[in-house]
């Protein structure tokens, strides 16, 4: 797939793959392009159960993504620590959390007025 041709819809399917693929705890995806003024188009949310579990999983997506739509995060914030990885493709930001930084931050509420899909193959309990 070229880039011309990877709309959000797309990107946001092939992140959540990825996560699917290493383990990613309880994926949730928040369309977010109808709520007024949204500061990207989707938000892709999950958690791992370790620093090498989070990162294990951004480096996942990363890779992936490049392999299947030769596309590249804008930005990626968060591996120093692993507690939070941010990674920006400007239309879809993929969230990698552990999860007492995500119970903490719950981006899932502070953004709920966006249609959310919680993927329910995805992993939903600790080890």
């Amino acid at each position: 797939m070229s880039k011309e041709d990877l709309t959000p819809e797309i990107l946001a399917d092939y992140i959540v793959e990825a996560m699917l693929e290493h383990k990613a705890c309880d994926i949730v995806k928040i369309d977010l392009r109808k709520i007024e003024n949204p500061i990207t188009d989707f938000f892709i949310i999950c958690h791992g159960n370790s620093n090498t579990h989070v990162n294990a999983i951004s480096d996942n997506v990363e890779r992936d993504v490049r392999k299947k739509c030769k596309d590249r995060p804008w930005k990626v914030e968060g591996k120093d620590n692993s507690e939070w990885v941010l990674m920006d493709y400007v239309k879809v930001v993929c969230h990698v959390f552990q999860r007492p930084v995500r119970e903490f931050y719950n981006l899932e509420d502070l953004w709920s007025d966006g249609e959310v899909t919680r993927y329910e193959e995805s992993v939903t309990d600790s080890f």
